[in-house]
């Protein structure tokens, strides 16, 4: 338990921290999961049109580090691929 208060504030910035975090995470998830679903779907328009809206989301999240950079460019390039491979 924090017992300065330098470390009591550090708690309250970390659980602030967190909640805005998870936030992001979560809409980036929703982001993902609608290119998922339109893939699974098999109309690569709406896949590629959901693919365009995820990639700022995904690349805003690396801005605000939630994610790292490699990993969401990971996840562009095997989404983008697998869009493509739908046509």
């Amino acid at each position: 338990m924090a017992n300065s208060p330098q470390a009591k504030k550090r708690a309250r910035q970390n659980e602030a921290r967190f909640a805005v975090n998870k936030m992001r995470r979560s809409r980036i998830r929703t982001y993902l999961r609608a290119v998922e679903e339109a893939i699974a779907s098999g109309d690569q328009k709406a896949a590629a049109e959901a693919l365009k809206s995820a990639q700022p989301e995904l690349m805003r999240g690396v801005t605000k580090g939630v994610m790292h950079k490699n990993t969401a460019a990971r996840k562009m390039s095997r989404l983008t691929s697998r869009v493509k491979a739908i046509g």
